[in-house]
C-alpha cells in the first residue's frame, strides 16, 4: 500500500507547495498592520525571536510526522494514539471552515483583476449622481476607492442584521475561483520604531502567532505535503528554508506596503489642505493662490479674530488635517488589500498594467494557500479506505469543491463581509493553538521522543539535535500555553464582541455590537473544532471498553 502512494517528482516540488502554501495574504497584509502597530524595526525582534523557537521547531514537527507516518492528519494521529484521532479531525474541520471563506478573498482578486483592463480604473473616480450635477454622496463621504470596494464590490449593508440578497456578479467569481481550485487538484500531487513596544506583552504575542498562521501550522496541511515524501527526504532542512522565505516574503512585503502608506497618507494630506484652502477662499472672498499650505494656520488665525461670527459657521466645515495621523492610520486585511494599494495603483502611472499584476499575484497567492487548505481536507479522505472505495479522488474532490462553494455564497451576499470577518477572525484562533499543543504532547510524551528521534534517525540517517528536542519538549508547548491562556482573558476582558460596520451617509466605518445570533455562530465555530479532541478520545474510550467486554468469556 505504501508503494501504491503518489509521490512528490523530487523534494524541490514539495519545498515549492509548501512555500506556495505557507506564503499567502496574511504576509502581504497582516504582517505590515502589526509593523505598523507595534513599533515598526522593533516588531522585527520578537517576530524573528519567535521564528527561532516557535515557527522552525513546529513546522519541522509536523513535516516530519507526515513523512514518518506517511498518511493524512486524521491516520497520522491515530497511529500515534487512537484517542488521538479527534486531533486529525479537528484539523480537517477548521480547514472545511478555512475554505468556505478564504476562496471569497480570490472571487475578489478576479473581480478586481476584470476591471483592472478600464481605462480609467473603476476605482480612480467618483461617479456621477443620477442628476449628473455632482458626484455620489457617498463617494464623496468616503474616497473612490472605498466607495468602490463597498459599494460597487461588497454592496454592503449597514449592518449584519440586514442580510440583503447575493450579489451575482461576486457569485459568479466565487464559482470561477472554485472551479481554478478544482482544476489545480486534479493536477494531483505530481505537479527602527518605538522601542518601548518591546516590553508590551501583546506585541511578543502578536510576533508569535503572526509566525503561527503565517507558516500554516495545526491545519494538517503541511502534514498532508509531508506525507507524499519519500521517508528518507530531509524534511528538517526544507523545514528552515520554508520558514526563512516565508519570513523574508513578509518583510518584503512591509517594505512595498509602508511605502505605499507614506504615498497615500502625503496625497490624503494634501487633498485635505486643498480642501479646507478652497473653503476659506470661496467663504471669506479671498484672492485665488493667496491661502496656501504654508500659511493655512496664520490666515485662519487671523480670520477666527477678524471674522469671528462668519469664521464660527464655517469652522465646523474645515477638516483637520495632520500628515501624523494619516500616517498612525493602521489598516490590515481586505481594507489593505482592496482600498490602500487600488488608492496608490491609481495613481501610477500605467496604471492598468500595475492593477493587473497586482491583483493577479493576490490571485495567485490566494489560490497557493488554498491548494494547501483543500489538500488538509482531501488527503486525509482519500486515505480512507471505506471512502476511497465508492468514491474516486475526482468524484471526491469536486464534491468538497462544490459544497465549500454552496456554503461561500453565504460571503457573496450584502452583508456578507460581515460574516466573513468572523470566519477570518474566530474560526482558527484558539483551534489551532489547542491543536498544535496536543501535537507537541503527542510525539513528545505519548509516542516518545526517544522513539521518535530513534524513527527519524532510521529513515534519514540524521540524528536529532538538542536544539529540536528542547524546543519539542519544553519551549514550544509553554509558549503554546501562554499564549492560549491569553487569548481566552482577552476574549473574557473584551465583553461583547464588536465589529466595523459601513456607514454610507458617513462614508466610514462605525462599531457596532454583534447580535446575539452572531456571537452563537462564533461560538459555535470555536467549539466545532476544538471538542473534536476530547468527543472522539471519549468515543475511542468506549469502543475499546465495548470490545473487551464483548471478548470477555461468559463463564
Amino acid at each position: 500500500m505504501e508503494k501504491a502512494r503518489p509521490q512528490w517528482s523530487n523534494p524541490l516540488q514539495f519545498v515549492f507547495a509548501c512555500i506556495s502554501y505557507a506564503v499567502g495574504l496574511g504576509n502581504v497584509w497582516r504582517f505590515p498592520y502589526l509593523c505598523q502597530m507595534y513599533g515598526g524595526g522593533s516588531f522585527l525582534v520578537p517576530y524573528l525571536i519567535m521564528l527561532i523557537v516557535e515557527g522552525m521547531p513546529l513546522l519541522y514537527l509536523e513535516l516530519a510526522v507526515g513523512q514518518h507516518m506517511r498518511q493524512g492528519s486524521i491516520g497520522a494521529w491515530r497511529t500515534i494514539s487512537p484517542y488521538l484521532s479527534g486531533v486529525g479531525v479537528a484539523s480537517v474541520v477548521v480547514s472545511f471552515f478555512l475554505c468556505m471563506y478564504y476562496n471569497i478573498i480570490n472571487a475578489w482578486a478576479f473581480w478586481y483583476l476584470f476591471h483592472s483592463f478600464q481605462d480609467p480604473l473603476p476605482w480612480s473616480v467618483c461617479p456621477l449622481n443620477s442628476n449628473r450635477t455632482g458626484y455620489e454622496e457617498e463617494c464623496e463621504a468616503a474616497s473612490s476607492t472605498q466607495y468602490f470596494w463597498y459599494r460597487k464590490t461588497l454592496n454592503i449593508s449597514p449592518s449584519i442584521q440586514e442580510s440583503g440578497a447575493v450579489q451575482w456578479e461576486q457569485a459568479l467569481c466565487l464559482i470561477l475561483a472554485w472551479l481554478t481550485v478544482y482544476l489545480c487538484i486534479l493536477r494531483g500531487t505530481a505537479s527602527t520604531g518605538k522601542m518601548e513596544q518591546l516590553a508590551n506583552p501583546k506585541t511578543w504575542i502578536n510576533a508569535a502567532t503572526q509566525i503561527f498562521f503565517s507558516l500554516g501550522l495545526g491545519m494538517g496541511s503541511l502534514i498532508a505535503f509531508a506525507s507524499y515524501n519519500e521517508p528518507s527526504n530531509n524534511c528538517q532542512k526544507h523545514a528552515i528554508i520554508v520558514s526563512l522565505i516565508n519570513s523574508a516574503t513578509s518583510i518584503f512585503a512591509s517594505i512595498v506596503t509602508f511605502s505605499i502608506y507614506g504615498f497615500k497618507a502625503t496625497l490624503n494630506y494634501e487633498s485635505c489642505l486643498n480642501k479646507v484652502i478652497l473653503l476659506l477662499t470661496n467663504s471669506f472672498d479671498l484672492e485665488d493662490g493667496f491661502l496656501t499650505a504654508s500659511n493655512l494656520e496664520q490666515v485662519k488665525g487671523y480670520l477666527a479674530s477678524a471674522y469671528p461670527s462668519k469664521y464660527s459657521e464655517v469652522f465646523p466645515l474645515i477638516k483637520n488635517c495632520s500628515l501624523e495621523s494619516e500616517l498612525d492610520t493602521a489598516v490590515q486585511g481586505t481594507g489593505l488589500a482592496f482600498i490602500v494599494y487600488s488608492e496608490a495603483i491609481k495613481n501610477m502611472e500605467v496604471s492598468q498594467l500595475w492593477s493587473v499584476l497586482y491583483f493577479f499575484m493576490l490571485l495567485m497567492l490566494g489560490i497557493g494557500s488554498m491548494l494547501g487548505n483543500t489538500a488538509a481536507i482531501l488527503t486525509p479522505l482519500t486515505d480512507s479506505k471505506v471512502i476511497s472505495r465508492h468514491l474516486p479522488k475526482e468524484v471526491l474532490s469536486g464534491l468538497v469543491c462544490l459544497i465549500n462553494c454552496a456554503v461561500g455564497m453565504l460571503f457573496t451576499m450584502e452583508a456578507g463581509n460581515y460574516w466573513f470577518d468572523i470566519f477570518n477572525d474566530y474560526t482558527a484562533t484558539l483551534s489551532l493553538l489547542l491543536i498544535v499543543l496536543v501535537e507537541t504532547i503527542a510525539v513528545c510524551y505519548v509516542y516518545g521522543l526517544r522513539r521518535f528521534e530513534s524513527d527519524l534517525k532510521a529513515k534519514t540517517g540524521r540524528t536529532l539535535s538538542w536544539y529540536w528536542k528542547g524546543l519539542w519538549a519544553g519551549v514550544s508547548p509553554l509558549l503554546i500555553v501562554s499564549l492560549f491562556f491569553f487569548y481566552l482573558s482577552d476574549y473574557i476582558l473584551m465583553g461583547t464582541l464588536q465589529y466595523q460596520a459601513w456607514d454610507a451617509s458617513q462614508g466610514r466605518l462605525v462599531t457596532k455590537d454583534y447580535p446575539p445570533y452572531a456571537l452563537a455562530v462564533i461560538g459555535l465555530l470555536v467549539a466545532s473544532s476544538t471538542m473534536c479532541i476530547p468527543l472522539m478520545a471519549l468515543g475511542a474510550f468506549i469502543m475499546r471498553h465495548l470490545r473487551k467486554g464483548d471478548a470477555t468469556p461468559v463463564a
